[in-house]
């Protein structure tokens, strides 16, 4: 589904990705790791083009999508969820979810399937955003993504901030759309103990460039948690 191939990116004169490439596959959820500042978050924005890559290519399904807007690479499939959740505090959360749909015709219904996968989310409809935990805003932030059936889910940092019982909801709707194989999953990650248990391959970046690579299951073998902690 993504085939992201030797993308470099520059602030100024710094060099920040260097040659990265990726790919994630349908049905599968491949976890990108690093300690900070290691070009993860950019290497995210650099996919979603709201930082333009000095050279490379990015292919959403066969389709070069290096050169489009971010809100191209929203209608071909792509849904995102930024650090920092970045919802709408002083819009209801049916207004956040609605915003997901902006590109849709004015009379899409909110899918059904996000109050199931966030049944939390039902109970709330007319509260604000900035109303809700983090958690919560959090769950709002992923169904909001979720709203346009992306073929594509990128998520950067999901738990930040985020009580352990959400974490284990969230990581619970992670698998549960991985696993019905019509969506890619990436997903940047600190927690390594979240990423481990939910990667089907994973990606180390270090000073802006790949470390390693390989399945989810290998992390432990990998030293994988050597390579990341802080």
């Amino acid at each position: 589904m993504l085939n992201i191939k030797n993308i470099n990116q520059y602030y100024g004169g710094s060099h920040i990705l260097r040659d990265v490439s990726l790919q994630a596959e349908l049905g599968k959820v491949t976890v990108i790791l690093g300690r900070n500042g290691v070009g993860k978050t950019t290497l995210l924005k650099s996919l979603m083009g709201l930082v333009p890559i000095r050279n490379g290519s990015i292919e959403l399904d066969g389709s070069a999508i290096q050169d489009a807007t971010p809100y191209q690479r929203a209608r071909a499939g792509i849904g995102f969820v930024p650090q920092g959740r970045e919802i709408f505090a002083r819009l209801t959360v049916e207004e956040n979810l609605r915003m997901g749909l902006a590109y849709k015709s004015a009379g899409t219904q909110i899918p059904a399937e996000l109050f199931e996968l966030f049944p939390v989310l039902k109970q709330m409809l007319q509260r604000r955003g900035g109303d809700l935990s983090g958690g919560q805003q959090q769950q709002l932030a992923i169904a909001r993504a979720l709203a346009a059936k992306p073929r594509l889910l990128v998520l950067d940092e999901p738990t930040e901030g985020i009580q352990p019982s959400i974490i284990k909801d969230i990581g619970r709707v992670i698998r549960m759309l991985a696993n019905r194989a019509d969506m890619a999953i990436v997903l940047v990650e600190q927690y390594y103990d979240f990423a481990r248990d939910l990667a089907d391959d994973y990606v180390v970046m270090e000073r802006g460039a790949v470390l390693a690579r390989g399945k989810g299951p290998n992390m432990e073998i990998d030293g994988v948690r050597e390579l990341v902690a802080i």
